[in-house]
């Protein structure tokens, strides 16, 4: 799906005869083509590349995320090696692309038809690239772990998503090359103009260099790290990817267009790889990502492009998700400030409207009080820890650490999810009819963790499918041993009355017979028991909180009198 150009605004032009020459003044003084010229600059990298690539038989393997960076050292090393004999094409050249599964739509479109693109172009011209798309395993992926394990939305104490998401996908594929070969090396698009980090940490590997240009990478044994572009400014990239063409056949300029329409002004490129700042502090990768503050790039695409405006929901969704509460906006032109009301307003949409009904039922609250005080996670999450089922309390003494997604929370993320995703089809172009926001595969996986894991016998899943989706869920049905028929849980819940706490060990327990009933082997059962019964012995909420705050309380007067010093014999004396 290329991305949709713009009539009101342009790509601007770039015609080849303007490129500067040497004595131009038409490069900065930080450019890296300012001393020895565009050209020269260029046919020196692709010299380098070629030498490099003909030293050994150590495979390459080059990251793509389809940004202008990755997009840069892909074209100069693919422009190079087109230009060696065919008999030098002796090793593999990798491109690796990771899919985290929640990428921007329009991004990941122009990901995979790029990597296709590039793949016909190789075979037809026989050469040594392979691209291949990754992507995280079922059980690392987004949803399974939000809506499934119930972990809260990441944020910059609680990460989890980054490693699951990103990082295992590529450091599997890298660690399975040097296993073949013992060796490989990466080349990056990363640059030491993107931040003042990275110019540190890049300058600091250099002095490590065990070869001209290559880095040791201190985190994959058997790597060495080229980054041939690392002195190039944020305007030296798009004027060598509007001066030379792309030589797999994708539209550079098209690139530069997608850039535009995801900054906030219409014009500011931005940089795709979510670990570098943008120049407009707009910012490509996951659609779901709460570890910014906003969106700035989705916002961007709808508020810019009328056509667009089908990712509406998806906005809405990513707000609902996102633990801050409403705040204020300032105006990059004009300074002024304005009132953002993304949560009440995505509390409002069809796609929070599960959520919105669940808040206020148990709360008592109106939405809008929620909003205001900040005070309507924690009645999504559970007042105990996800692995130990213990009630945690801060260094204040009073505030818990809330835990997981409770599971009727758990269901209205599946409502929201499964509604922003119907209503994608119905607003969006005929290319994403058919778009998945959640995968066939993590749906049953999900399922799994809530009656497997959790003890969840209602098997809700489904039930919540049919009434969102208005069609029977296409899953494969479930051990009939391992649930509980509808009236069986609804008798159950009767018995328990309003003692949701009793209900849930009752059905733990009834999830746990069942289960060793089917198992021949029943090591560790008693742990279970015993797991089962500590995590819900409370009479309620109230009563574990204040069994927690009074133990915070005997630990840290333990701990003060431990600190006090032992008295002296004159003091004993006195």
């Amino acid at each position: 799906m290329p991305p949709r150009k713009r009539p009101a605004n342009p790509t601007p032009e770039l015609p080849l005869e303007t490129a500067p020459s040497p004595a131009s003044p038409g490069f900065g003084s930080a450019s890296a083509f300012k001393a020895e010229g565009f050209e020269n600059v260029i046919d020196e990298l692709e010299r380098e590349v070629q030498e490099l690539y003909t030293l050994d038989e150590v495979p390459w393997i080059i990251g793509y995320s389809g940004g202008k960076d990755s997009t840069a050292v892909l074209q100069l090393v693919w422009s190079a090696i087109e230009k060696l004999p065919a008999e030098q094409y002796r090793k593999p050249i990798h491109v690796i692309s990771t899919d985290t599964l929640v990428e921007n739509p329009i991004v990941a479109s122009w990901v995979a038809n790029s990597l296709a693109t590039m793949r016909r172009a190789a075979e037809e011209k026989g050469l040594p690239f392979r691209p291949t798309p990754l992507r995280p395993r079922t059980e690392d992926s987004f949803w399974v772990n939000l809506i499934g394990k119930g972990y809260p939305a990441p944020r910059h104490k609680f990460r989890w998503c980054t490693e699951r998401l990103k990082i295992k996908p590529s450091n599997t594929f890298i660690t399975n090359i040097v296993k073949l070969g013992g060796e490989a090396i990466l080349v990056l698009g990363t640059r030491k103009a993107e931040s003042s980090r990275r110019a540190a940490n890049m300058q600091k590997h250099e002095r490590l260099r065990v070869r001209d240009r290559l880095s040791p990478n201190s985190s994959l044994p058997g790597t060495s790290v080229y980054t041939p572009v690392e002195s190039w400014t944020n305007d030296d990239v798009w004027f060598y990817l509007m001066q030379r063409k792309n030589p797999w056949g994708y539209n550079n300029r098209d690139l530069l267009g997608m850039y535009a329409g995801a900054s906030a002004d219409g014009e500011c490129p931005l940089v795709v790889d979510d670990t570098t700042p943008s120049c407009g502090d707009s910012r490509f990768g996951c659609w779901v990502c709460t570890l910014v503050e906003k969106d700035k790039s989705m916002t961007a695409m709808v508020q810019n492009d009328a056509e667009m405006e089908w990712m509406q929901p998806l906005l809405e969704l990513r707000n609902l998700i996102d633990f801050r509460e409403d705040g204020q906006e300032k105006n990059r032109i004009t300074g002024e400030t304005r009132d953002v009301h993304t949560k009440r307003e995505a509390f409002q949409s069809p796609v929070g409207g599960a959520l919105a009904e669940y808040l206020t039922r148990v709360s008592g609250r109106p939405i809008d009080e929620l909003v205001r005080d900040r005070d309507w996670e924690r009645y999504l999450r559970d007042f105990r820890r996800l692995n130990t089922g213990n009630v945690q309390i801060m260094a204040d003494g009073q505030r818990e650490i809330r835990g997981p997604y409770v599971q009727e929370a758990r269901e209205c993320w599946l409502r929201a999810l499964l509604t922003a995703q119907m209503a994608v089809r119905e607003l969006g172009p005929d290319d994403v009819k058919g778009i998945e926001l959640i995968t066939h595969d993590q749906l049953e996986e999900i399922r799994r963790i809530w009656v497997v894991d959790k003890h969840e016998l209602e098997d809700r899943l489904p039930v919540i499918y049919r009434e969102v989706v208005g069609e029977p869920y296409p899953g494969r049905p479930l051990d009939d041993n391992l649930v509980l028929g509808q009236e069986e849980m609804q008798e159950l819940a009767g018995i328990c009355e309003d003692d949701s706490l009793h209900y849930q060990l009752t059905r733990e327990l009834l999830g746990l017979t069942i289960q060793q009933r089917n198992n021949a082997r029943r090591a560790g059962v008693f742990d279970q028991i015993e797991k089962a019964l500590k995590r819900s012995f409370y009479d309620n909420e109230e009563d574990a909180l204040e069994r927690a705050r009074s133990l915070a309380a005997d630990r840290s007067s333990a701990s003060r009198l431990q600190d006090e010093p032992e008295p002296t014999r004159s003091e004993l004396q006195i």
